[in-house]
């Protein structure tokens, strides 16, 4: 559920998607975005980010106070890492922890250092359920070291696998997302699935930090603890949103500020 600092005041987590651009293509404005987000998932060159990207981003992270994540995916540059991958076990827990390595070499170039590991498109859906994946994505993260938290789906098998295993797991919302009526986010291939009104995304964060409720697409109304909130940065109006999803968590009296 939402954290509580020792006043009782609530807080919460702001976290974007950075760092995804290519070479010359480029994915959403990061230092803008920065500016409001709390938490910054920095992709780590598998679904997006070359090494020059990738260090830019970390210093935009740096300089802007954000928590540096890694944004670990499966190997799918061309699919931007939306498409499940049938790989084993062992070279997913490889391919995840080459990642985690990746980033923080340029983390600590920029004064930073890797403190959570969030996993990005497919990856992050197909380990919901995928017992194999989730456990191959926590074997990675113990691997690695440093008892880095994993920001997953609340209720995900996943979760499940890295409480087992001794991480801790910190549960996210998104902000710019449709969620089903089982509280899974809408597929994008289908109507409605993104959400663009930065009033009604702001109206609906602050009811999900303070009362833990979310309207379904459906209109079902879901229970939904977390302690983070995702604004995709690639998202038409994405620095907007996130900016009025901040404003809007600080004067319904919600503290904002990193989980890690």
């Amino acid at each position: 559920m939402s954290a509580m600092d020792q006043r009782g005041v609530t807080r919460m987590d702001l976290n974007s998607d950075v760092g995804e651009g290519f070479g010359a293509y480029t994915m959403g404005d990061d230092a803008a975005i920065l500016r409001s987000a709390t938490s910054a998932n920095v992709a780590c060159g598998f679904h997006g980010g070359d090494p020059s990207i990738i260090a830019q981003t970390c210093r935009y992270a740096a300089a802007a106070g954000a928590t540096v994540g890694a944004h670990v995916s499966y190997r799918d540059l061309a699919g931007f890492g939306r498409r499940f991958l049938d790989c084993t076990p062992t070279e997913l827990a490889d391919d995840v922890l080459y990642q985690i390595g990746a980033l923080e070499a340029m983390a600590r170039a920029a004064g930073t250092a890797v403190r959570y590991v969030k996993p990005h498109g497919a990856l992050y859906n197909a380990i919901v359920h995928h017992r194999e994946h989730a456990r191959a994505v926590v074997d990675a993260v113990r691997g690695f070291g440093g008892d880095l938290p994993l920001l997953l789906l609340p209720g995900s098998v996943a979760a499940e696998i890295a409480e087992a295993a001794g991480l801790r797991v910190v549960t996210e919302a998104f902000a710019d997302r449709a969620y089903t009526p089982e509280g899974t986010l809408v597929s994008r291939r289908e109507a409605g699935a993104v959400l663009h009104d930065e009033a009604e995304v702001a109206r609906r964060m602050v009811r999900l930090a303070t009362e833990h409720r979310l309207t379904a697409i459906d209109g079902t109304e879901l229970r939904l603890d977390a302690e983070s909130i995702c604004v995709h940065s690639d998202t038409p109006g994405a620095v907007a949103m996130a900016a009025a999803v901040r404003s809007a968590l600080e004067e319904a009296g919600v503290r904002v500020g990193p989980f890690a």
